[in-house]
């Protein structure tokens, strides 16, 4: 199998990857993915993916060395598909650091996540996520998205509308990015 074929996945941690904690009344991230185990249950093939798990943070608790580790990961591999999971809070922000910085123009990057973790809760919002976010890899052109709640963002348009809990185009409906 080619490696333009494979998708790799590059693990930041975010509500997607964590627990509840009732002491602290929040998800917390796990200590390691489940990201890799779940996708695995519903039957992706093992031989067209690949794993990075750069940390498991709150995406308000990424640093500058954990982005470079994420661009360093997309720059240093021979595979041409990723797929970012990553906390919702800061997710436009890295979606533009990455589209500032990223050297390598024949890749397609997707950032995803989700409002709520993808085991212990039912319903969440986060086998949806991934689920799309493998069928929007694989069929978008290069460049840098932000695939959320069903929709796709350029990093340049996209924001998180924190009271609604919902990503939108800061360009208006109608208005969205050319694929």
């Amino acid at each position: 199998m080619a490696n333009k074929d494979i998708i790799h996945f590059i693990i930041t941690g975010g509500t997607i990857d964590s627990y509840y904690n009732g002491s602290k009344d929040t998800v917390v991230p796990n200590e390691h993915s489940v990201i890799f185990s779940y996708l695995k249950s519903i039957g992706l093939d093992e031989n067209k993916v690949g794993y990075t798990e750069i940390c498991m943070k709150d995406s308000r608790h990424l640093d500058q060395s954990d982005l470079q580790a994420v661009l360093g990961t997309i720059e240093n591999n021979c595979f041409n598909k990723f797929i970012i999971t990553h906390g919702t809070y800061t997710m436009p922000d890295t979606a533009r650091f990455l589209e500032a910085r990223l050297e390598r123009k024949r890749v397609t990057v997707v950032l995803t996540g989700s409002m709520i973790p993808l085991i212990g809760f039912s319903p969440s919002d986060a086998g949806f996520s991934l689920g799309y976010a493998v069928a929007q890899v694989r069929q978008l052109p290069s460049g840098v998205y932000v695939c959320m709640q069903g929709e796709t963002f350029k990093p340049n348009e996209v924001a998180k509308d924190m009271g609604r809990g919902r990503f939108y185009s800061i360009l208006g409906e109608g208005k969205k990015h050319d694929r």
